[in-house]
């Protein structure tokens, strides 16, 4: 997967999170997770390291809620926020890009593994039509129900694929849409786009599938 945060943008993208609210390690990671649509998660790995670094600079605090740590900016952190708002708004738009090259290789690895699937199917049938003519009845018919199943257990996994590729897809879109609307960006002139694009792309599968 392509590298999500450019050196040091995760470090200044938590602050403006926690400048939004205090937050929690798993807060932090499911706000993350919200803002790519799901494309992308850190581990607990890639979090608590930068928090303990912020930490050091003065630039958060930390308080213990029960069981769970919250971590809050500080003035400092206020301060080194406002001093980099330019880098700050050009991470978002990092974001941004990064959530759709997440998205196009999401599709394009479920893509991958349709065609994969399908030239698996087609190489079983081809294989099955062969040994046909070299067994009985009964061994025939044992082998036809055979590769029914299997073609019924392997339709089901593409099935699967293809409706976690669609709901990633649209989730992706409804961030991209969400983030364009918040900045005042979003005009009504998208959903005739929208419409359209979402029409070609079904009859496309739709083509594709009755040529099989």
């Amino acid at each position: 997967m392509s590298p999500v945060f450019s050196h040091g943008s995760l470090r200044l993208y938590l602050l403006s999170l926690l400048d939004e609210a205090p937050r929690h390690g798993y807060e932090l990671i499911q706000a993350l997770t919200d803002r790519f649509g799901g494309t992308y998660s850190p581990s607990a790995g890639t979090i608590y390291p930068r928090l303990a670094k912020l930490e050091e600079e003065g630039l958060v605090t930390k308080s213990a809620e029960g069981r769970k740590t919250v971590y809050a900016i500080t003035d400092a952190g206020r301060a080194e926020l406002e001093a980099r708002r330019p880098e700050l708004d050009a991470i978002e738009e990092e974001v941004t890009d990064s959530v759709r090259r997440l998205a196009d290789e999401v599709r394009a690895g479920v893509n991958d593994a349709m065609r994969t699937l399908r030239a698996e199917l087609a190489s079983a049938a081809r294989e099955a039509k062969r040994n046909a003519s070299r067994v009985g009845p009964r061994q025939e018919a044992q082998e036809t129900r055979d590769a029914d199943r299997d073609a019924r257990a392997a339709g089901n996994v593409a099935m699967r694929d293809a409706e976690a590729a669609i709901n990633e897809f649209r989730q992706q879109l409804r961030t991209d849409l969400r983030y364009q609307a918040a900045l005042g960006l979003l005009s009504a002139d998208v959903v005739p786009l929208i419409k359209g694009e979402l029409d070609r792309v079904r009859r496309a599968v739709t083509e594709a599938l009755e040529r099989r």
